[in-house]
C-alpha cells in the first residue's frame, strides 16, 4: 500500500515538473515573441527610409548657405562698401585692408545702384565672412572678408538657337516688344542690314524674320548672342543677311543670298535709334539764325550722350570746336570721300588729328554745342571736294565670296533659310503704350 502511494507521489511530482517546464517554455516563447514585436516596432523598415525625402543643402555662390546667416539686398543711392561692412562688425582697418587687397578684381568705389549683393556670416557674434557682389547677370565677385581676397566667378551660360518673326504696326520697337523679343535684337538686325536699309524710316506692314542665339543662366533668359540670319521685307523689296565665317577664317561677315557682302563702303547713318530731324536742303530756314541758309548735312536727332559712329574707315583730319559747328570731327576716308560730324557733346577718348578709325568706331557723343537748338548730330558728306546728299548715293558692292568658298556658304545659307521658313508672321496687333512699358522692363529698353 505504501509502495502504491509512493508511486503516485512520484508521478504527481513528475507531472508538476513537466507542467512547470511547459509553462516556463510557453512564457519564454511569449516573451521572446513580444520582445521581437517591440524591437520591430522600434525599427523603420528599409522601404520606409527609402521613401523619406532627402533634403538637399541650399547652394549658392559656391557655398552651402544653410550654414550662414544670409543678408541680401540691392545697392541704393548713397550706399557705400565701407558702411555695409561696418554694419557687420568689421573695423575701419579691416575694411581698408580689404579694399586695398582686392582692388585688382573689385573696385569698392564703383558699386552701381540696383545691383545685388549678399553678405554671409557664420557666427553672428563675429564679423561677417563673405561679401558677394553681382555687377551683371554673367558673373559675381566673392570677397573673402577674413582673408582679404577676391575672385570673379563666371556663371555657366547655355545657348538656345531660336527663330522669330514680327510685323511692324507703328515702330520697330513696338514690333519687337509686342512679339516677346528684346530690342537688343533690333540693334543686331540693324547691324546686319544697315548697308541696305534705312531703319530711321520703317513703314507700317514691314515684316522681318530672324535666326539668333538666346543666352540662358539657370533656365532664365539673360540676353541675345549672335544673329545668324535676317530677312526684312518692305513694300516689294526683300533683303537677306546671312552671317558666314569660312573654315579658313579669311572670309567673315554678313552676306546676301548670292554671297555678296552686305557691307558697303559706308554706313547709312552715324547714330542708331535716331530720327532724321532735318534733311540736306539748299534753301533751309535756319532755326537759330532765322534766315534762309543752305543746309549741306543731314541732322539725326538723338538723346544727349548717344554714341556717334564713324561711317567708314579713315583718318581723322580735324577734331576741334568752332562757334557754329560746336565740337566736331572730320574724317578723310580716301581721295574721294570725307565725312564730318557736328555739335558733339564730347569726343571719344583719344580722338585727335591723325587717329585711324574703323567703320563703326565710336568717335563722339550726341550733344548740342555750337548753333544747335537741341541734341543731334549734323552729318556731312563730301565727294570729290563737294558736299552732297549721302542718302542719294549708291556705293559699289564689295567683292563677293570666291567661287571655291560658295558651296560652303550655300550649305549654311540653306540651313538658315529652312529655319526662317518655320516661323510665321504674326498678325498686326497694336500694342498699347502701357503694355510696351511693362514689356520694356522685362525685355530691356534701349
Amino acid at each position: 500500500m505504501e509502495n502504491l502511494q509512493d508511486r503516485w507521489s512520484i508521478r504527481s511530482i513528475a507531472i508538476a515538473v513537466v507542467a512547470l517546464m511547459a509553462t516556463s517554455a510557453a512564457a519564454y516563447f511569449i516573451w521572446q515573441h513580444q520582445e521581437k514585436e517591440v524591437l520591430q516596432a522600434t525599427l523603420v523598415p528599409t522601404e520606409t527610409v527609402d521613401n523619406f525625402p532627402i533634403v538637399e543643402p541650399t547652394r549658392k555662390f559656391g557655398f552651402v548657405i544653410d550654414t550662414f546667416q544670409v543678408i541680401e539686398g540691392e545697392i541704393e543711392s548713397g550706399m557705400f562698401f565701407g558702411d555695409l561692412l561696418q554694419d557687420h562688425k568689421l573695423s575701419y582697418a579691416d575694411i581698408e585692408g580689404i579694399v586695398q587687397n582686392t582692388k585688382e578684381k573689385f573696385d569698392a568705389g564703383k558699386l552701381r545702384i540696383g545691383k545685388k549683393y549678399t553678405i554671409l556670416t557664420a557666427d553672428t557674434t563675429q564679423a561677417a565672412d563673405y561679401f558677394i557682389y553681382e555687377p551683371n547677370v554673367y558673373e559675381y565677385i566673392v570677397i573673402d572678408l577674413k582673408n582679404q581676397s577676391a575672385k570673379v566667378e563666371k556663371r555657366p551660360v547655355t545657348i538656345d538657337q531660336k527663330a522669330s518673326a514680327g510685323t511692324i504696326e507703328s515702330s520697330l520697337w513696338n514690333a519687337m516688344v509686342g512679339n516677346g523679343m528684346s530690342f537688343e535684337l533690333a540693334a543686331l538686325m540693324e547691324d546686319a542690314l544697315q548697308w541696305s536699309l534705312d531703319f530711321h524710316h520703317v513703314q507700317k506692314g514691314d515684316q522681318f524674320k530672324l535666326v539668333y542665339d538666346e543666352k540662358y543662366i539657370e533656365g532664365e533668359a539673360v540676353g541675345i548672342g549672335d544673329l545668324h540670319a535676317a530677312y526684312y521685307k518692305t513694300g516689294d523689296d526683300e533683303y537677306h543677311a546671312i552671317y558666314f565665317k569660312s573654315e579658313d577664317g579669311e572670309h567673315e561677315g554678313y552676306y546676301d543670298m548670292k554671297g555678296q557682302p552686305m557691307k558697303k563702303g559706308f554706313l547709312r547713318a552715324p547714330v542708331k535709334y535716331a530720327r532724321i530731324s532735318s534733311r540736306y536742303n539748299l534753301r533751309r530756314f535756319h532755326p537759330v539764325l532765322k534766315r534762309t541758309r543752305p543746309h549741306f548735312g543731314t541732322d539725326y536727332a538723338a538723346p544727349y550722350g548717344t554714341p556717334i559712329y564713324a561711317v567708314g574707315d579713315g583718318v581723322v583730319s580735324r577734331a576741334g570746336r568752332t562757334k557754329g559747328n560746336g565740337n566736331f570731327v572730320k574724317i578723310k576716308h580716301d581721295d574721294t570721300y570725307q565725312t564730318q560730324y557736328l555739335h558733339m557733346q564730347k569726343f571719344a577718348k583719344g580722338m585727335a588729328v591723325g587717329r585711324h578709325v574703323k567703320q563703326g568706331d565710336v568717335i563722339g557723343y550726341v550733344g548740342s554745342t555750337g548753333l544747335a537748338t537741341g541734341p543731334h548730330v549734323c552729318f556731312r558728306f563730301w565727294m570729290n571736294g563737294k558736299q552732297v546728299n549721302h542718302l542719294n548715293l549708291k556705293f559699289p558692292p564689295a567683292k563677293p565670296l570666291p567661287e571655291e568658298i560658295l558651296p560652303e556658304f550655300e550649305t549654311l545659307r540653306d540651313q538658315f533659310m529652312e529655319q526662317l521658313s518655320t516661323v510665321e508672321f504674326p498678325e498686326i496687333e497694336k500694342v498699347e503704350e502701357e503694355e510696351v512699358e511693362q514689356l520694356a522692363e522685362t525685355l530691356g529698353n534701349p
